[in-house]
């Protein structure tokens, strides 16, 4: 579906029609439904930036995606995941090479179909800036979730009992926003205000354990939520009997051993639609968010589009900056992340 670029470390990929070079490391791929590369900055038609690198715990397992050209002509699909445990890579790359496609042909099934909600009750009714199509949108992401969970489980020959990955993701099509997030990946809507200031808008809430409502499902489970004496700001999720495996996180694709004790792969899905003030979006793998707060990230990207550089890698650089100013003696975290633009008009200026 499309054409999917990807390329090593060190690697880049020139914009002839610009001075603009986009960079695709390691984990990031850009797909375009017409088959052609075209990212110039600052100029019509500007779609976005994705960016991913390795910190210094060894193999990158984050992975990315953004998507041109999706559903429709002018629709989007990103997505940043952030795989764990000994296999976290393997999950990460499968999720970011298969779910773009399975939520899409789980739109295409429900179009023009009267089915019932598969994830909403069945009494809900749709908000009074929710579209039909968003909400088809929406049930396609809770069933490709479920599915891809069961795909992951299916692969033959890897144990993923331990290892799964976060996912956030963004659908756009035409001026509508479809979000989805399993884990504590995040997406910040960056939006001017009336007097010129760029205010970051959260659109995902971090699925963690220390998350009242989350350790609530996790224990009605016999699934156990502590902390370790070594680290105890972060809540983990252990076996009812057995110090493992300690995740970090409450929602994930993938670690088995705990699905039966509350971790599960059903994404918190929400809307948006665009306004003329909402600049872009930036998703981002908690390696960026456990160092930057939200407006520093605004304040990154609002930087690059000014000056003319690739906004996602802007923001890697920033991260890894900060990983080695306030925390020196850790290991740096693997920072990836993707930058949407929601205008088809970039003046520098307004941006």
């Amino acid at each position: 579906m499309g054409l999917c670029v990807s390329s090593p470390v060190s690697s880049e990929i020139h914009n002839n029609e610009s001075t603009d070079q986009e960079i695709f490391h390691e984990n990031a791929i850009y797909c375009e439904a017409e088959g052609k590369i075209h990212l110039p900055n600052g100029t019509q038609g500007m779609v976005g930036s994705v960016y991913s690198r390795t910190g210094s715990k060894g193999l990158n397992q984050d992975s990315a995606i953004l998507y041109q050209g999706y559903g429709m002509h002018d629709g989007a699909f990103c997505g940043v995941y952030d795989g764990h445990g000994k296999n976290g890579h393997l999950v990460s790359n499968i999720v970011r090479n298969r779910l773009h496609s399975l939520v899409l042909n789980q739109k295409n099934t429900l179009a023009g179909i009267k089915v019932p909600s598969l994830q909403y009750k069945e009494t809900e009714e749709i908000t009074s800036e929710e579209t039909e199509t968003s909400r088809m949108w929406s049930k396609a992401c809770a069933s490709a979730f479920k599915v891809m969970d069961k795909e992951v489980k299916l692969q033959e020959n890897i144990d993923y009992s331990t290892s799964g990955t976060t996912a956030v993701v963004v659908i756009r099509q035409g001026e509508e926003l479809v979000i989805a997030n399993l884990g504590d990946s995040r997406a910040v809507l960056g939006r001017l205000t009336e007097d010129g200031r760029l205010s970051a808008v959260q659109l995902t809430s971090d699925l963690k354990p220390s998350v009242p409502s989350e350790a609530e499902r996790i224990r009605k489970c016999n699934g156990r939520v502590l902390a370790l004496k070594d680290e105890p700001h972060i809540q983990r999720v252990w076996l009812p009997h057995e110090d493992m495996p300690g995740l970090a996180m409450s929602r994930a694709f993938g670690d088995f051993l705990l699905k039966n004790h509350g971790i599960i792969a059903v994404p918190d899905i929400s809307y948006h639609r665009i306004s003329p003030e909402d600049q872009f979006v930036v998703l981002a793998t908690d390696g960026v968010w456990d160092v930057m707060g939200n407006d520093e990230v605004m304040a990154v990207v609002r930087s690059a589009m000014e000056v003319g550089n690739p906004t996602a890698k802007a923001v890697v650089d920033a991260a890894v900056s900060a990983w080695k100013r306030k925390f020196p003696s850790s290991k740096i975290d693997d920072c990836t992340v993707v930058c949407l633009f929601l205008q088809k008009t970039q003046d520098k200026d307004a941006s």
